[in-house]
């Protein structure tokens, strides 16, 4: 890869950089720079500024990825080569990701309050997210990423952007046919949105089940190939 490609990848609602393990390592083995910032700061803007610092600090405009909830951060940041929506929200003028809807009802029925934090405060029943979040990884895998999963505080997904980099940007959306907590209808308008279209067989987090797709779509658009057909 040349000298200074980059990729910021953007996690979405209650999950942690850490759930991008693999596809960090897929993509430095490969010599690419990666960042992953923390999010869970407490309000739309907050995501998107921790976003924006990591993306100046790279040498080079990076390839920007966003899931889910990630999407709506993603699409706050400026300076990108490209960005990556991976079943994730894609807002316009005066929307969020809470407008823009799009839950399953099996997503619906996972979240539950937390007991022990703040007011407002849900988080993933253990006993429901692997099914919804992970449904096609093997039992062990799954496991792992639901323990990686945290509370989340009230308030995200209802930030609306201050602009929309994908006016402007080139990018590309991945459709997660087999997720179980967006719907795939809605991934199919918003990514009527984008410069790109991709359809995986897959479920709502193919960061864990699928990595090695994540790292080849990273490597491809770094490496500068144009758009399928």
């Amino acid at each position: 890869m040349g000298e200074g490609a980059g990729a910021v990848l953007v996690h979405g609602l209650y999950h942690r950089p850490e759930h991008f393990a693999e596809v960090a390592a897929g993509l430095r083995a490969e010599g690419i720079a990666v960042a992953a910032p923390e999010l869970h700061r407490g309000s739309l803007a907050a995501d998107t500024a921790a976003v924006q610092a990591a993306v100046d600090a790279l040498g080079e405009p990076p390839i920007l990825l966003g899931h889910s909830y990630g999407g709506s951060v993603i699409t706050g940041v400026r300076g990108a080569r490209h960005l990556v929506y991976v079943a994730a929200f894609v807002p316009d003028e005066g929307e969020s990701a809470a407008a823009l809807g799009g839950a399953t009802p099996q997503l619906r029925d996972a979240v539950v309050p937390t007991a022990d934090g703040p007011e407002g405060t849900t988080s993933l029943h253990p006993g429901r997210a692997a099914d919804v979040l992970y449904g096609d990884c093997p039992g062990p895998l799954a496991a792992r990423a639901v323990g990686l999963l945290r509370s989340q505080a009230p308030g995200c997904g209802r930030g609306v952007p201050a602009h929309h980099s994908w006016k402007r940007t080139p990018s590309t959306y991945v459709v997660c046919a087999r997720d179980r907590a967006i719907d795939p209808a809605l991934q199919r308008t918003l990514a009527a949105r984008c410069t790109d279209v991709r359809t995986w067989g897959t479920g709502h987090s193919p960061f864990v089940s699928r990595p090695a797709l994540l790292v080849g779509l990273v490597r491809e658009l770094i490496a500068g190939a144009g758009p399928r057909p």
